[in-house]
């Protein structure tokens, strides 16, 4: 799994304290079996540590079967009310043979072009 932020300007405010980004996530399966992504479970964390929970079926409305090798690739978005934040979550997964399984999303931050973050 693979995850690219961007930030999009022409979708953000700053000086009403809204940032958009845009995020592409790429889904490898490398394993031997085939399975399907059935859920998602976004924790997304502002700079003022603000949390919010997203959880749903699939991802922009599919809920792909990725075969040994197959991948799939989605664009999704999210606002905040800080210049930064943090992704993190998971994917519910399920094999051919209906064994469920999870995938952890490792962090990723979401950052406007030249803002530094200051860690405390």
């Amino acid at each position: 799994m693979t995850a690219t932020p961007r930030y999009v300007a022409e979708r953000s405010e700053p000086d009403q304290g809204r940032h958009f980004w845009a995020y592409t996530i790429e889904v490898a399966n490398l394993g031997q079996e085939t399975v399907q992504l059935k859920a998602r479970h976004w924790i997304i964390t502002d700079a003022n540590g603000r949390t919010e929970e997203v959880h749903g079926a699939g991802v922009v409305g599919e809920e792909p079967t990725l075969p040994p090798g197959g991948r799939f690739e989605y664009t999704s978005g999210v606002p905040l009310n800080t210049a930064t934040g943090i992704i993190r979550g998971r994917y519910e997964m399920v094999t051919d043979t209906g064994e469920p399984f999870s995938i952890e999303i490792p962090a990723f931050s979401l950052d406007v072009p030249d803002v530094r973050r200051v860690l405390n």
